[in-house]
């Protein structure tokens, strides 16, 4: 059996720098075996096509076929990017006074939602990147689609999930003949909600996705 686009699969995958260092997976033993920083570790559910991974990882899926294990470098644009010197920014050393941080080269911080890493501090100005540490690297990853995903009510769990970055536990979904109705623990704008509803049964072949408060 082959995948194909906006099937959804259950998918453990591993990304590794051109010298092997491994910085990305889904498996709790290369982690440990890597050092990676703990976090919750075991296989993903995507929805193929819909940019759930990496660009080029999610491309590379359609054509596959399951259980077997495949490798594919992924070229800069296709990964995290090319570095964009736009990207580099000065922020004020007061917006590190107000969160009581002290800057210094290699520190991470949130800035308005995204991410960056301080790389210089001069008097009062704090140069900030924030490209991706992996901007302009070459990454491969290798992966095995272990199973597609049918059942309904997992798939609308997974696109939530990957979508909202809730944890599945707090969420509520019923589904009843041909209608979903979900309930999310925090309100979202009903334009977004919409949307993702609209999104939601095009992909799962439902009649309608609702959420509900």
């Amino acid at each position: 059996m082959t995948i194909k686009e906006h099937d959804f699969v259950e998918i453990d995958y591993t990304g590794k720098l051109a010298d092997g260092t491994v910085f990305d997976t889904t498996v709790e033993s290369i982690a440990k075996e890597n050092k990676l920083p703990s976090t919750k570790f075991g296989p993903a559910t995507v929805c193929v096509g819909e940019k759930q991974l990496l660009p080029g990882l999610d491309d590379a899926l359609a054509g596959k076929e399951i259980k077997k294990e495949y490798t594919v470098t992924l070229p800069t644009e296709n990964a995290f990017g090319k570095k964009d010197i736009k990207k580099l920014k000065i922020v004020p050393m007061s917006t590190f006074k107000e969160n009581d941080l002290r800057p210094q080269p290699g520190l991470q911080i949130n800035v308005d939602g995204e991410m960056g890493t301080v790389t210089r501090v001069s008097g009062g100005r704090v140069i900030v990147n924030f490209n991706h540490p992996l901007a302009g690297r070459e990454v491969i990853y290798t992966f095995t689609v272990h199973k597609q995903v049918t059942d309904t009510k997992e798939q609308l769990i997974a696109f939530l999930n990957t979508t909202f970055q809730m944890d599945p536990s707090k969420m509520s979904v019923e589904v009843k003949e041909d209608i979903a109705e979900i309930k999310l623990p925090t309100q979202l704008p009903p334009q977004f909600t919409d949307a993702v509803g609209q999104k939601l049964a095009e992909l799962t072949k439902l009649k309608k996705v609702t959420f509900i408060s």
